[in-house]
């Protein structure tokens, strides 16, 4: 079954502040296999600009993914996660994220398509620290795959 078109536009409130914290930083940045010195010592972040230890641009998937989860439960919308796969990531920052950071995101669904008897939804997560300045807008892209049965 198609997802419901009305939902494009609709926001949901803001999740919990996450703490940003610098070994959260240095354990991501060694997941990932960057060992850029400014995701792990605040010096070498200082002789960026930084006053704090930067993280990854990728980091916040994990704090902009879990707030789309207010999206993919969302019983009215009726996405069945089961046949969900990650379709794209993309991000766009104000600054970089920084150990201390108390972030909060604001999740919007943007679009919701059809597409070879697949939906697609495309969801967008503004991300905001304690003083409400912008930090990153990460995009996600989500395909309910069809179930190849088709519908009368």
């Amino acid at each position: 079954m198609a997802l419901d078109q009305s939902f494009v536009g609709r926001s949901y409130p803001p999740t919990a502040p996450y703490e940003v914290g610098v070994e959260k930083i240095r354990e991501f940045a060694a997941a990932i296999g960057d060992p850029h010195p400014a995701y792990r010592d605040r010096a070498a972040a200082a002789v960026l600009g930084h006053p704090q230890v930067i993280a990854p641009p990728t980091f916040v998937f994990s704090i902009s993914y879990a707030a789309a989860g207010q999206v993919i439960e969302d019983p009215q919308l009726g996405l069945d996660y089961s046949r969900v796969v990650h379709g794209d990531q993309k991000f766009v920052y104000t600054r970089p994220v920084r150990a201390g950071d108390r972030l909060t995101v604001v999740t919007t669904i943007e679009a919701i398509r059809s597409h070879a008897g697949n939906d697609v939804l495309d969801i967008r997560g503004d991300v905001r620290d304690d003083t409400g300045v912008h930090v990153v807008t990460a995009w996600t892209k989500l395909v309910a795959r069809g179930t190849g049965v088709e519908e009368s």
